[in-house]
């Protein structure tokens, strides 16, 4: 799996892959206000890597500003994104506008005002994979044909959706490989902030429902900063 920094506050972008060249990318925030719009694309030509999606821990600003460069460079490249997050894509999302200004950062906005809609949509108990092929049930592309390792691989990340954050915010938990992308969910002994479209005791209810489902040895990749640690050493 490959980290990169990207945008304004730093997210921890991840491309994660499946077999062969075959990628899915979660959270791209690299874009022109900061400087870095190709850094993503820029990492997977020189590595070869192929991108077949991207999957978004939750609609927030900073985790979606790498959108539009990569709909540019990838016009197939489907995103992902649960319902109760999806009003946070799209041109001209009032949302998007909204939270920026309560946050003194309007300046930013012109980096949001073309998100793409979304293609798919997050289930939490359901896989990327269910993801995928619910988007593309009549249009599946061949590399995800009944015999693919790719497919494979996506079907062991599955979706938990976890409110607080966001209402939308998902973690995805791979746990035959123990690993959890947490998004702004839960931070090395911390976890999210709840003002920007949030809710305190659902954070709380999350955390304890990972606590509870996620194997304690299994390493967990927040949306910033410190990545790679224990999910013991969070609880």
């Amino acid at each position: 799996m490959t980290l990169i920094h990207t945008g304004p506050l730093g997210v921890n972008t991840l491309i994660v892959p499946l077999k062969g060249n075959k990628v899915f990318i979660v959270d791209p925030a690299s874009c022109e206000f900061c400087g870095d719009e190709s850094l993503v694309k820029d990492v997977l030509a020189r590595n070869n890597m192929e991108p077949v999606a991207v999957f978004l821990t939750h609609g927030h600003f900073d985790h979606v500003a790498g959108l539009p460069f990569l709909k540019k460079s990838y016009p197939d490249l489907p995103v992902f994104i649960h319902k109760a997050d999806s009003t946070m894509l799209g041109p001209s999302s009032g949302i998007q506008r909204q939270q920026l200004n309560y946050m003194g950062f309007g300046d930013f906005y012109a980096a949001v005002s073309d998100l793409p809609y979304p293609d798919g949509f997050l289930e939490g108990g359901k896989t990327l994979l269910d993801a995928y092929t619910a988007a593309f049930k009549d249009n599946l592309p061949a590399w995800l044909d009944a015999e693919s390792e790719a497919r494979e691989e996506l079907s062991k990340w599955t979706v938990i959706h976890t409110p607080g954050h966001t209402m939308g915010s998902v973690c995805f938990y791979n746990q035959a490989d123990k690993i959890l992308i947490s998004g702004d969910t839960l931070f090395y002994g911390s976890w999210g902030r709840t003002d920007l479209g949030g809710d305190e005791t659902s954070i709380q209810n999350s955390l304890r429902l990972l606590k509870e489902k996620i194997d304690p040895n299994t390493l967990v990749y927040p949306g910033h900063d410190y990545a790679g640690f224990k999910m013991s050493d969070c609880f």
